[in-house]
């Protein structure tokens, strides 16, 4: 299953490219160990944005039920609605700091992206930001029309945190008898508890303070829609693309809930990226270019456009 940018022998042996910039950013992967000093997070959820990384037709801030949203979309036919969920551990991230990846997700797939800004722990601990995503997720069902699309083009995407939250949500609207989304793209996602033991953890090193965190210090180990692995079932959800990092410490979980979903029945494709540390589509790193091709690529195949 390797798609890395270079063939790699071992995996787990970062790709050049990687572990460039990765010494020329330092402080990039601090926070899987460490946590984010408080002085810090405030710094992490900017609503100021970087300069544009790649020109998109039409870039409009939205509040959706109280939720703000930024809709990206180009002048051509659609071929989508992407609800995105940023990355960042439950705790940092904004629609501003990942206005890059929304781009670049618009560019590759020829989708609508609607980027979400869910609520953040330690002030808006789970299930809010769960909720959040719920409401403009229902929203891009229900609104479908307004781009061109119809209800069957909608999909979910996430990365990390946004990875768990674009499959926690079609497991909600599932249990909920809700519309259902047309399938879910989840980049390295977080889907298993602290208390579960996977090898690249050990290699690669374990953020054990996020579900602390995201509970707002309640224990929500055993909480299905925080932690996806403890779902009794995963039947009935929509098809996945997991997309993981050779070095990341999320790969083998993202592996095993890519082969809960197929024990459950639901259709998966999954791709590892050889080499690749956890965030490397959130760095613009040279396989982040594979993964978003991957990404369109997923989507034209499997989303009836109009």
């Amino acid at each position: 299953m390797g798609d890395g940018p270079v063939p790699a022998i071992d995996e787990g042996v970062l790709d050049p490219d990687a572990a460039a910039w990765l010494e020329a950013n330092p402080q990039s992967l601090d926070w899987i160990k460490e946590g984010f000093p408080p002085e810090i997070l405030e710094l992490a959820r900017t609503f100021e944005g970087m300069p544009p990384t790649r020109h998109i037709d039409h870039v409009d801030d939205e509040v959706v039920d109280g939720v703000r949203v930024r809709i990206y979309r180009n002048d051509a036919t659609p071929t989508a609605l992407i609800v995105y969920f940023h990355g960042g551990a439950f705790v940092i991230g904004s629609i501003a700091i990942m206005d890059g990846v929304a781009r670049e997700l618009t560019h590759a797939t020829g989708a609508v992206v609607v980027s979400v800004e869910y609520g953040l722990a330690p002030e808006s601990p789970y299930p809010a930001g769960v909720n959040d995503c719920v409401t403009v997720t229902s929203w891009a069902l229900q609104n479908a029309s307004r781009f061109g699309l119809s209800a069957e083009s909608v999909v979910v995407a996430g990365e990390s945190a946004g990875g768990n939250l674009a499959t926690v949500v079609p497991m909600k609207l599932r249990d909920d008898g809700a519309p259902q989304v047309a399938g879910q793209i989840l980049v390295y996602p977080a889907t298993d508890g602290t208390d579960a033991t996977y090898p690249s953890r050990d290699q690669f090193g374990h953020a054990d303070w996020v579900l602390e965190m995201y509970g707002g210090g309640r224990d929500i180990s055993q909480e299905p829609y925080a932690v996806p692995m403890r779902a009794k079932t995963l039947a009935g959800l929509p098809p996945a693309l997991v997309l993981v990092g050779g070095c990341d410490p999320l790969r083998d979980e993202g592996r095993a809930y890519a082969q809960r979903l197929r024990a459950d029945g639901v259709e998966v494709e999954e791709f590892t990226y050889a080499g690749q540390p956890h965030g490397f589509v959130n760095f613009d790193l040279p396989a982040a270019a594979l993964a978003y091709d991957r990404i369109a690529d997923w989507v034209r195949r499997h989303v009836p456009a109009g």
